[in-house]
């Protein structure tokens, strides 16, 4: 059974691998873009696009509830509750928006409160100011995705999404440098760039499913809200907002002490942190395949199955982060070359920190990757509050603990900050884990006490 729920995981999981490593590649490409224009632009995007990163995740995690909900629904064959769980997911997107806007569009004070330099903090806020305009089309890709992954139709979305990674190249390339007769924007020529690649991939996925699920009448339904499945979407999926706000949050939050230690360490820190995402999407493929396998499962009936699909995901997952945890190791000085070139002697301090982070980074693939695979698990099983708590605890109390006392008490500077974001994964790994298996076997002896009342119902 296994080897069979391998297989059907990996068909489910390939096409939403390449499509997070395209979605990721936007930033990659940016990162390495904004490279050419100077450390000053990448100190810049490396905040800029961290704050517009934390938001848009959490913000998207609300809406990712639908997911889950079209995975049983679709289990169940529940066409219509898929496409009110979709419908939702769209206003809930238009409700999350505009206070997100507004506060990318005055960023400025709140990064000079965080005590970030004047320059970057500028260059980040006019970054921002552009890419706001793609926060809406980013949100409702996701419950137009959502409704993709429920049905395990992924191969769209890796097609629309590698579009979108070739639509950014062009962009960037016109708006950063002003070819094609276009201005010479830099740093916030990236943003504009952004915010049009969102709304041409937007509006690609509404042509599909338009077309393709015509029968769900997504799009000629969506006059007014349904408040009871709005409110089930926003109950499966703000806890879901909340955990990655968690797990963001931490991330985020090193970036922002890195900028009070330096320019150098913060553009250290951007160059690992950002390979470390390109190799992390491999297992978030993976984990929202397992999420819509477990979920699938569980509206089918069938918690065993689910149990099932969970370790296999979470093996998977464990497998691919050993061998991206291996490459970070041995070989730091061809990835950082993608970044900077290592053998200008100005760079030399960057290339240095960046060793000592990816160093670390090698060590927490491993354990990042079973904590993703866990909570995908338990998002199947709408099980969100309890992994919210989980992951509360593992990212603040442990990492960001952890990582604050190593890196201003312990004068480590950015490798303590490195040690405590590890600390707080492999904590997340291990509380996960133990929740998925608790339920599975609550699950599971539920289901055995209601066999043989169901038999009896229908041999009446």
């Amino acid at each position: 059974m296994y080897r069979t729920e391998v297989k059907e995981l990996v068909i489910v999981a390939v096409p939403l691998v390449l499509a997070q490593v395209a979605q990721n590649t936007i930033s990659f490409v940016d990162t390495i873009m904004v490279g050419r224009l100077g450390k000053e632009a990448l100190a810049g995007i490396a905040i800029g696009s961290t704050l517009f990163q934390f938001i848009l995740i959490v913000l998207s995690g609300v809406i990712i509830g639908v997911s889950p909900i079209v995975s049983q629904a679709t289990g169940a064959k529940d066409d219509d509750l898929c496409g009110r769980a979709t419908r939702q997911g769209l206003w809930i997107g238009v409700l999350l928006f505009t206070p997100a806007f507004l506060l990318y569009r005055n960023a400025y004070p709140l990064l000079i409160w965080f005590n970030q330099s004047p320059e970057t903090a500028l260059a980040s806020s006019e970054y921002l100011k552009a890419i706001s305009w793609g926060l809406l089309p980013a949100l409702w890709i996701m419950g137009l995705r959502g409704l993709l992954e429920g049905k395990s139709n992924t191969k769209p979305i890796m097609v629309i999404s590698l579009i979108g990674v070739a639509l950014n190249v062009f962009a960037n390339d016109a708006l950063m440098f002003g070819h094609y007769g276009l201005p010479k924007l830099g740093l916030v020529g990236t943003g504009y760039a952004s915010s049009l690649v969102y709304g041409l991939v937007f509006l690609a996925f509404s042509v599909y499913v338009s077309l393709q699920y015509s029968d769900l009448q997504i799009f000629s339904k969506l006059r007014r809200p349904d408040f009871s499945t709005l409110k089930e979407v926003a109950r499966v999926g703000g806890p879901i907002g909340m955990t990655l706000a968690f797990e963001a949050g931490m991330f985020g939050a090193a970036a922002f002490a890195m900028g009070t230690i330096g320019e150098t360490q913060l553009a250290a820190h951007q160059i690992a942190l950002q390979t470390a995402s390109i190799s992390f999407m491999i297992p978030l493929g993976l984990a929202i395949a397992t999420s819509v396998r477990v979920g699938q499962a569980i509206g089918a009936g069938s918690p065993h199955r689910a149990e099932v699909a969970g370790h296999a995901g979470m093996l998977l997952c464990i497998g691919v982060m050993s061998i991206s945890g291996l490459i970070f190791w041995l070989l730091p000085l061809p990835i950082i070359g993608m970044y900077i070139d290592i053998d200008v002697e100005a760079n030399a301090p960057v290339v240095a920190y960046a060793i000592s982070f990816l160093a670390l980074a090698a060590l927490f693939q491993v354990v990042d990757g079973l904590q993703v695979a866990a909570s995908g698990s338990l998002r199947g099983i709408k099980d969100t509050k309890a992994a919210m708590a989980l992951t509360l605890v593992s990212y603040w109390l442990v990492g960001c603990v952890v990582g604050a006392y190593l890196c201003f008490g312990a004068k480590l500077e950015g490798v303590g900050l490195w040690i405590g974001m590890t600390s707080g994964l492999a904590t997340a790994a291990v509380l996960l884990t133990l929740r998925f298996q608790f339920k599975m076997k609550a699950l599971k002896q539920e289901h055995r006490l209601s066999a043989p009342t169901e038999a009896g119902a229908e041999a009446l």
